[in-house]
């Protein structure tokens, strides 16, 4: 029976890869229409956005957001769409993206650049208002994909919530509760590739618990690779699902091993050194080949820095609900997360050097 279900998926996932992936003719025009899906990232003169597996330039003017509906026209040219054009937008009307586009503004008056963007980036996945000269030094140090909201924010969402719900409700209740704050979170942060693979990888990890069944890192892991691409076959070539599934896989077999090497480095630094060498391990080379560059002093940035994330994340996630009613409090909340994202913009800079 398990044979006949994993041979089912893999089969879906082939005929969903051949039948369904959109052709292009090279170097002809062509008029596309989709919903961006993952956050544009904005340039100094240009966006950049990814649209039914194109990448597409455009004016950095109207600013496009995440959940808008475009239609545009352009050149195919190696999976770009060159001399793009914006024939219409239509900006998304959905509730959960007003929601975040009013927590981003609220960090943006509250907090000077580049504590705001960072702030945005930790919690929601923001990176298109990250100013260009700190993403730069983000991607030398090797820190960029902390300011990106990926799989363990979703953990963190789940942990943090699994901790307060089971104080108020009962066991019955909790699970479900979880299941639809992890998918209302991944949501509000962009649909993107680690933040789909963690939250159905928490799902089955959850809905197993509540079955009162252990659930396999590795079947996890798989079975969410597998359902991403029977839904979104294109992300087989995206470089973000590669990088998220490829890190969790080094995770799952390296980061143990890793912690006890370093048995005797202080805890508040272990855990962040460990699990950076561990996804290095498998990161390291695709983002060499791809793009002929690589920090060696990456584990030793992200093993001083991560430890503030989770606090980032929860001071300014509380501080970012309270804002959307009492700013004033909220303000105040987030003014706690100023001395961390001044600790983490301080070692961002000096291994940037």
């Amino acid at each position: 029976m398990r044979l006949f279900f994993w041979a089912t998926l893999i089969i879906l996932v082939l005929v969903r890869i051949f039948l369904t992936k959109p052709t292009y003719p090279e170097g002809k025009r062509v008029r596309v229409r989709g919903v961006v899906r993952e956050e544009p990232i904005k340039y100094d003169y240009q966006q950049k956005i990814n649209l039914l597996g194109l990448k597409v330039f455009l004016p950095k003017f109207p600013e496009i957001s995440y959940g808008d509906s475009l239609i545009v026209e352009g050149r195919v040219k190696e999976g770009k769409l060159e001399e793009a054009r914006l024939v219409r937008l239509e900006r998304s009307l959905g509730l959960l993206v007003k929601v975040r586009e009013k927590i981003i503004g609220f960090y943006k008056k509250s907090l000077p650049e580049p504590h705001a963007s960072l702030v945005a980036g930790i919690t929601l996945g923001a990176k298109g208002e990250i100013p260009p000269l700190f993403w730069k030094d983000l991607t030398q140090t090797g820190l960029a994909h902390v300011v990106v909201a990926s799989g363990s924010n979703v953990s963190l969402v789940g942990g943090f919530l699994l901790g307060v719900f089971t104080l108020f409700f009962a066991r019955g209740t909790v699970i479900p509760l979880i299941l639809t704050a992890i998918w209302l979170y991944a949501a509000l942060a962009g649909l993107e590739a680690p933040i789909i693979r963690a939250a159905v990888m928490g799902s089955i990890a959850f809905g197993a618990q509540a079955a009162g069944k252990l659930a396999s890192a590795w079947r996890a892991l798989i079975l969410a690779a597998l359902v991403m691409l029977i839904i979104k076959p294109e992300w087989l070539g995206d470089l973000g699902f590669i990088l998220s599934f490829v890190a969790t896989a080094c995770l799952i077999l390296f980061q143990g091993r890793i912690e006890k090497f370093f048995k005797k480095v202080p805890d508040i630094l272990r855990q962040g050194l460990a699990s950076s060498l561990a996804a290095q391990i498998g990161v390291t080379p695709i983002l060499f080949v791809t793009f002929g560059q690589f920090n060696l002093l990456s584990p030793v940035a992200n093993a001083l820095v991560l430890w503030t994330v989770p606090l980032i994340m929860a001071i300014s996630g509380m501080a970012g609900l309270l804002g959307l009613i009492f700013p004033g409090l909220g303000r105040l909340v987030l003014y706690l997360a100023y001395p961390l994202t001044g600790w983490f913009i301080l070692i961002n800079t000096l291994f940037s050097k």
